[in-house]
């Protein structure tokens, strides 16, 4: 049996912390990694100490909000950002880290990783914000889509 390379095996790792998400709509989990360590992780999901919308409801779906919109109006945070945020509390240098994600950022999480440092990113899936892959284009920073496994 192959060992799995270790875009295999990262991205692997962002589908087990996305399973932690409390989000109703997508489950988004994100890594960041330097040196082929992993610094800091982040699924998408309500902040720590506030009710999770499984009990008060989604807010996007109760607005009809289309994904990739009005990003202000949902009670949760980001997989990415939470990932940046975990890193700080702890005093993680993440700059040169590269951002393992189940999704592709969204704009907001594409600014908070260009100000952050972060090299590059590889996704699974694409996320419906084109501005996003221009400003990341724009600062320089390489990011790939993951080939999809045969099996999908």
């Amino acid at each position: 049996m192959q060992r799995p390379s270790w875009d295999e095996y990262f991205m692997q790792i962002t589908e087990l912390v996305a399973s932690r998400s409390t989000c109703m709509r997508r489950q988004v989990g994100a890594l960041l990694v330097k040196e082929k360590n992993i610094l800091a992780t982040g699924y998408n999901g309500a902040p720590s100490g506030i009710t999770h919308c499984d009990v008060t409801g989604c807010l996007r779906d109760r607005l009809k909000i289309p994904s990739g919109e009005r990003h202000e109006l949902c009670r949760g945070l980001h997989a990415e950002q939470n990932a940046i945020i975990q890193a700080a509390r702890h005093g993680i240098n993440i700059d040169g880290a590269m951002l393992y994600c189940t999704d592709s950022p969204c704009i907001i999480c594409s600014k908070m990783l260009i100000n952050a440092g972060v090299s590059g990113i590889v996704f699974k899936r694409g996320y419906p914000d084109q501005l996003s892959l221009q400003m990341l284009d724009e600062a320089g920073i390489g990011y790939q889509q993951f080939p999809a496994s045969e099996d999908a």
